[in-house]
């Protein structure tokens, strides 16, 4: 019994066995954290390209199954490709206002092209991630991670009030599951003893689930046309290239290498309590462009960390490679099982915004713990203070950015982490290292 338990108590190291029955709940967990918003961006781009709904269901099995490949590579890296931490992929919700303005104007053959390309060139500069990460200072990183935060709590509402879009969007019956779910949370962590405290996401998005039956709101109707097994289809579009997307799509891939970067850092901050090296930035940003590319020839869009797992280790600090490779497990067999992906697929999202705001505020606690440990010095306070400003600030006031070209928009106007990062890269570069000597020396005279 002893050493059951002891195994059990390893969901807090990296490495480590744990039993696969113990495992796999907390597996699920993360997977549970993500599925909505992993599925959500196909359904956006190809409701913009006109696809029709079995092409879509297509490419959603195919998220699945690359999400949790690009998943069990970062978690035990092949060669230099993936970063050895516990980090879940998915798809990404950064390259969506690009993708719905590429598709319709060349097609989602072009936007596909434009994906491998630009995976590509992400790999290879993640290889080569020594050369260039002197120009992310820790202070950049901590600030790239608290905007991070900062840009999911708005996600964490919008899930909480019923889903972007929704007809009855903040409606009674949405906030009673999202209160619901987020008081079950707090009461299972509050009751719950020892490792069990960490399956309080789990707890809650249960109960909030069984809720959401009995009120008649979960929609089992995609079961019924849900194949039991199916294999993704290599290659079920043809892919073109036009010089204008792939420069678009280029630069919104240094955009999310930015954010994997981000992510990252936030990771070996929150979950093993030190910096990260540069081996784990260039695995992890090497998986996030090498996996894209791959997603790109099953019809599939770009791969990569997902902040909202992050915002779960850094709240139960379960980082247990093991463990999370028991989700990612799962996330392949929703994949190849349709009928699994799309009974995880009816989870309401007020019930998975019940769980998600506070794990999103989380992020925002680690970035600012990461920048207390640069330290206060005024250089570290105009970096972090400016860039966070203006990120923030302008991409709440979008239309700040109307005199710019659309693709220069389409990068910046809405994402406040790409806004963030260039502006304290900007800020690191320019700023003298010794700022403080030269006012003291000021004074002094």
């Amino acid at each position: 019994m002893l050493h059951a338990s002891k195994d059990v108590n390893n969901i807090y190291q990296l490495n480590g066995r744990v039993p696969v029955a113990k495992a796999i709940p907390f597996g699920l967990q993360h997977i549970l954290a993500m599925f909505v918003a992993n599925i959500a961006p196909i359904f956006i781009v190809a409701g913009a390209c006109g696809l029709d709904d079995g092409q879509t269901a297509g490419l959603i099995q195919s998220a699945m199954i690359i999400a949790g490949i690009g998943s069990m590579i970062q978690l035990y890296p092949l060669w230099k490709i993936g970063s050895g931490l516990p980090i879940v992929m998915g798809i990404s919700f950064t390259f969506v206002s690009v993708f719905c303005y590429i598709g319709p104007k060349f097609g989602y053959g072009a936007i596909l092209g434009a994906v491998l390309i630009g995976g590509l060139i992400e790999g290879i500069l993640g290889l080569l991630a020594k050369y260039w990460m002197k120009l992310i200072a820790p202070i950049v990183a901590a600030t790239v991670v608290t905007s991070i935060g900062f840009s999911l709590l708005s996600v964490g509402a919008a899930s909480f009030g019923g889903g972007s879009g929704s007809e009855d969007f903040g409606s009674a019956q949405n906030l009673i599951l999202g209160t619901i779910t987020l008081v079950s949370c707090l009461g299972f962590n509050i009751v719950a003893k020892s490792y069990w405290k960490q399956l309080s996401v789990l707890f809650g998005l249960v109960v909030g689930y069984i809720v959401a039956v009995f009120m008649g709101v979960v929609d089992f109707s995609s079961l019924a046309s849900a194949k039991i097994i199916a294999f993704p289809e290599l290659m079920p579009f043809q892919l073109e290239f036009h010089a204008g997307a792939i420069i678009s799509v280029v630069v919104i891939f240094m955009v999310s290498a930015t954010e994997t970067i981000g992510d990252t850092s936030a990771l070996a901050s929150a979950g093993l309590d030190r910096e990260v090296t540069t081996e784990e930035i260039s695995g992890s940003v090497a998986c996030d462009g090498f996996i894209s590319a791959l997603s790109s020839l099953f019809g599939c869009l770009p791969i990569t960390s997902f902040s909202q797992n992050v915002g779960l280790v850094s709240m139960t600090k379960v980082v247990n490679r093991f463990v999370i490779f028991t989700g990612a497990v799962i996330m392949v067999l929703a994949g190849l099982f349709p009928v699994f992906g799309a009974l995880l697929a009816t989870l309401p999202d007020a019930v998975l915004g019940g769980c998600t705001i506070m794990m999103f505020g989380t992020i925002v606690l680690s970035g600012m713990q990461m920048i207390t440990k640069c330290g206060f010095t005024q250089r570290n306070m105009t970096i972090a203070a400016l860039s966070l400003s203006i990120g923030l600030g302008f991409t709440q006031v979008s239309e700040i950015f109307a005199i710019f070209p659309q693709m220069f928009q389409n990068v910046f106007a809405q994402n406040c982490v790409a806004v963030v990062f260039v502006i304290a890269i900007i800020l690191n570069l320019v700023l003298p290292k010794d700022i403080e000597s030269k006012e003291e020396k000021g004074q002094i005279q």
